[in-house]
């Protein structure tokens, strides 16, 4: 049997993809034939028109659904709205950096909703959908810290473990039913947002770009490097693809060997 990533007719809902890793894994996945659905807690222009450019430069159906994943009637009326949902992409995520003992409750509270609990309101309300279509591929974004840890970063590690087993169970729940759930751990990724960062890091540390980046924000990632959001779109294509059928239960890091040290 010819292995292919033709995902024409496959329709995949990607949360927290108005940008970012989630806008990235959202364009390769059209690229490669899926109709798109994005999201985000905002209703601007700006997020409907990212779905009709993916839309007119892909040749596929894209459009944005305002769903916020704090909230788990949000996040299953998300699916819902949806109406199919053969490729379930949880992204969404927040971060907050505080030592345990100053650690602000609400923050916490809504980390583990967001990075956490709002894959599984997802993950519920698309499995039936995925079992009525013979057909399925859930694939969580972790993170190198779902496999290892930071100080400072106790909600934002224990919500990205607690995503790999989430992860772990999916699979083994749909074990032998042509479902498949994998969690993608990458390491620091080059997006706006971390673009963003580095002029202040340059005035922190009185570096050039090049050494803040390479000696500051990739310390811990030995290849020096940031991930793409492209790399990250095209391991999302892969594990929808029959190539990664049996691949499942398990994570795959993009991380420049951060977790193998």
């Amino acid at each position: 049997m010819a292995i292919t990533t033709d995902l024409s007719g496959k329709t995949a809902v990607i949360t927290g993809s108005n940008s970012g890793i989630g806008l990235g894994i959202a364009r390769e996945l059209a690229k490669a034939g899926a109709n798109v659905v994005l999201n985000s807690f905002t209703d601007r222009k700006e997020d409907h028109a990212l779905a009709a450019e993916i839309a007119r430069v892909c040749g596929v159906t894209a459009r944005y659904i305002k769903a916020d994943m704090s909230k788990g009637d949000e996040c299953r009326a998300l699916i819902e709205e949806a109406g199919a949902c053969d490729i379930l992409v949880n992204n969404a995520g927040i971060q907050h950096v505080a030592c345990i003992d100053e650690f602000p409750v609400e923050k916490w509270d809504a980390i583990l909703a967001i990075n956490l609990s709002s894959a599984f309101h997802t993950t519920a309300v698309a499995l039936p959908l995925m079992r009525k279509a013979g057909w399925g591929r859930v694939i969580n974004v972790a993170s190198a810290h779902g496999l290892t840890a930071s100080p400072y970063k106790s909600a934002y590690v224990a919500a990205k473990h607690g995503i790999v087993g989430l992860t772990k169970v999916t699979a083994l729940e749909c074990a032998g039913q042509s479902i498949t759930a994998n969690a993608i751990c990458p390491g620091y990724v080059l997006t706006p947002l971390v673009e963003a960062q580095i002029p202040d890091q340059m005035k922190t540390h009185n570096m050039d770009r090049d050494t803040v980046v390479r000696e500051v924000m990739l310390a811990r990632q030995p290849s020096r490097e940031f991930a793409t959001v492209e790399q990250l779109g095209g391991t999302a294509v892969f594990l929808c693809s029959e190539a990664a059928a049996q691949v499942t239960g398990t994570t795959i890091s993009v991380d420049g060997g951060w977790t193998a040290m």
